[in-house]
């Protein structure tokens, strides 16, 4: 029961978040949810079959800060489309690279790191890239969250939940 995923919505369907069958059930039996989608299973007991929820809505509004994406490597990665900022060769084999570097008071944020292939970064060294010769692709910058990140990997699987996260389809097209 615990394996299946519910999609949440907030009062507004607005998507929150995906948490377990279990949790949801507790939600609608509490009456701080109602369920939207069914599952195709049931759940039964000695005395009660419930249907499992596959999206339910929250009965009031929860007001939350928007999420940011974590600076890791995977997602400089990703920003920067899995290629190298000073030549635009693709590549799964990256290096990160601080544009200015951290021994000369470079930080360590969105906006100072970028990916870079292993000669381009070797080429670079400890200057900056107007001190190397060397022209950036993009510019760095922090990335903007969308609803799309944190759902996207259940949307391939879960046809009842794209209707309520529209726009699903060019996001699906862009990372494939």
């Amino acid at each position: 029961m615990d394996a299946s995923s519910v999609l949440v919505l907030n009062q507004n369907y607005e998507p929150l978040n995906v948490c377990n069958v279990r949790r949801a059930i507790v939600l609608v039996l509490r009456g701080k949810a109602e369920i939207l989608e069914s599952a195709r299973e049931a759940f039964h007991t000695a005395s009660t079959t419930f249907v499992l929820p596959s999206v339910i809505r929250l009965v009031h509004m929860i007001k939350r800060p928007r999420p940011k994406v974590r600076l890791t490597r995977k997602e400089i990665f990703l920003r920067d489309g899995w290629q190298c900022v000073y030549c635009g060769r693709q590549t799964r084999d990256l290096t990160l690279d601080h544009v200015l570097p951290r021994h000369r008071g470079g930080p360590h944020t969105w906006e100072n790191l970028v990916s870079a292939c292993k000669p381009c970064n070797h080429k670079k060294a400890g200057r900056t890239p107007q001190e190397a010769r060397m022209t950036m692709i993009h510019q760095p910058h922090m990335p903007r969250v969308s609803v799309y990140h944190a759902f996207w990997p259940y949307l391939g699987t879960q046809e009842e939940w794209r209707k309520f996260v529209p726009g699903w389809e060019p996001v699906a097209a862009a990372a494939g």
